[in-house]
């Protein structure tokens, strides 16, 4: 094997070859992902494939409105087979990937199953990995929406404590997705997918940016498989407003391809910045004071043009070293930890204790990375200019498929969003916008383009 191996530009099913690929950056890039069968009536293909990874007794996980989406024809099709199977369908209409959802499934599990299946989307997906993780079992996925990037992951977004998390969990072998089943979903949750892969636009940038700034880990040829799957999903904008099977298809194997580059990367970087981080914000506050919140995509939609109006800005700004460093020397982490308990309840406290280990408040740090942020200021406005469109163009797209943009489309003040902005840079251990902001001394003007 060659030490060094182009993988950027294969298609999706070359990319699931078992021994991997040997990558410059110094990783061994590989999937656990064995099939992906995506097209018109493959449901008929899960007898097969149970039995291909040596399943004989399969464990369905689904809620009610994913059952009858296409867990009544999975049933179908293993009792046509001859196959034995368990299942537990969720009672609860509005369910979310927390640690209730996981003692339910873990509770209900049925032992003597030997491979898991799940059928839906995003919750459910992140719940079974975690299942599969807990039991040892193999696991598979009948995907029912193009809704969100996790079906070829290794980690599963869940809320523990009041926190959206990434917990590392099992990966699908199998990914199977009838495109009769997902153009038929809810036009919300096309429009979810398409603002997911939007986000990638962000996570990009600042991927390099925080390798140029922290020295973090970064690998071009993941970068570049993103890339490629978010312009194949830009061009599907349009069939995907009208449910064409193609621009759907395309969506969805973007969104496969996100998260088979998490699973090379080993880490999130590839697929989220400080967009998701919003969306996690607003989630906390649902959690903790019952508060507006959306799917998951809609909301990175929303926190893409937020971000993007950002960086429209942050390329007029004339980095001081003076106002940098006086503004740290201002800031008060007490008074900041009142305005997290405040703004995010009892969640804030495990923000607070990230912030203990990570200590990114810490003076000398500051100027640390304040230096490199001056050194190389010509080199990050390149990397936005390379990596970023203008707002108008995500804007665009998003009323395309007509999915909102605005953050008050969700019932969200200015003020809230302002606040979500200075909390979002403590969500995750990541550097991202808000924290290069702060580290510049800027996020008052920041604040200001957003109020």
């Amino acid at each position: 094997m060659n030490s060094s191996e182009n993988f950027a530009d294969l298609a999706l099913s070359e990319l699931l070859r078992e021994e991997g690929f040997a990558c410059s950056c110094g990783k061994h890039h590989k999937t656990d992902v064995k099939d992906i069968i995506i097209g018109s009536g493959v449901l008929d293909q899960i007898p097969e494939q149970v039995r291909k990874h040596g399943g004989s007794k399969p464990f369905l996980l689904a809620d009610r409105n994913t059952f009858h989406a296409a867990g009544e024809k999975v049933v179908s099709v293993l009792e046509a087979s001859n196959i034995p199977y368990s299942c537990y369908i969720y009672p609860q209409e509005d369910l979310e990937p927390n640690e209730l959802a996981v003692g339910q499934a873990a509770m209900n599990f049925d032992v003597t199953c030997d491979i898991i299946i799940g059928i839906g989307s995003g919750t459910i997906n992140d719940i079974g990995k975690m299942l599969a993780m807990i039991s040892g079992r193999k696991y598979m996925i009948v995907g029912t929406a193009p809704s969100m990037d996790g079906y070829a992951s290794n980690t599963s977004s869940m809320i523990s404590a009041g926190i959206k998390v990434s917990l590392p969990s099992a990966c699908a072998s199998v990914i199977i997705a009838d495109l009769d089943i997902i153009s038929r979903a809810p036009m919300k949750m096309l429009q979810a997918g398409l603002g997911d892969m939007l986000a990638k636009y962000i996570s990009i940038c600042e991927w390099r940016i925080s390798h140029l700034i922290t020295g973090e880990y970064y690998c071009e040829q993941i970068a570049s498989l993103v890339r490629r799957s978010l312009k194949r999903c830009i061009e599907s904008a349009k069939g995907l407003a009208v449910r064409d099977p193609e621009a759907v298809k395309n969506v969805l194997d973007g969104l496969i391809l996100s998260g088979m580059a998490m699973g090379f990367a080993g880490i999130s970087r590839p697929a989220s910045g400080i967009e998701h981080y919003f969306s996690h914000v607003w989630d906390m506050r649902a959690l903790e004071f019952n508060t507006n919140n959306d799917l998951h995509g809609i909301q990175v939609g929303i926190g893409t043009v937020l971000a993007l109006k950002i960086y429209d800005q942050i390329t007029s700004i004339k980095p001081s070293r003076e106002k940098a460093l006086w503004h740290a020397e201002q800031f008060n982490l007490e008074e900041y930890n009142s305005f997290l308990r405040q703004f995010l309840g009892s969640s804030a406290e495990n923000l607070i204790l990230l912030e203990q280990k990570e200590g990114k408040y810490d003076k000398d740090k500051h100027k640390q990375r304040l230096e490199t942020i001056l050194q190389h200021w010509d080199d990050i406005l390149r990397i936005i200019k390379e990596e970023l469109p203008g707002q108008k163009e995500a804007v665009d797209l998003l009323n395309e498929v007509g999915a909102p943009i605005d953050p008050s489309e969700l019932g969200f003040s200015s003020d809230l969003v302002i606040n979500t902005l200075h909390a979002a840079k403590d969500i995750r251990d990541k550097y991202s916008i808000s924290r290069l902001l702060w580290d510049l001394g800027e996020l008052d003007m920041a604040s200001e383009i957003l109020a």
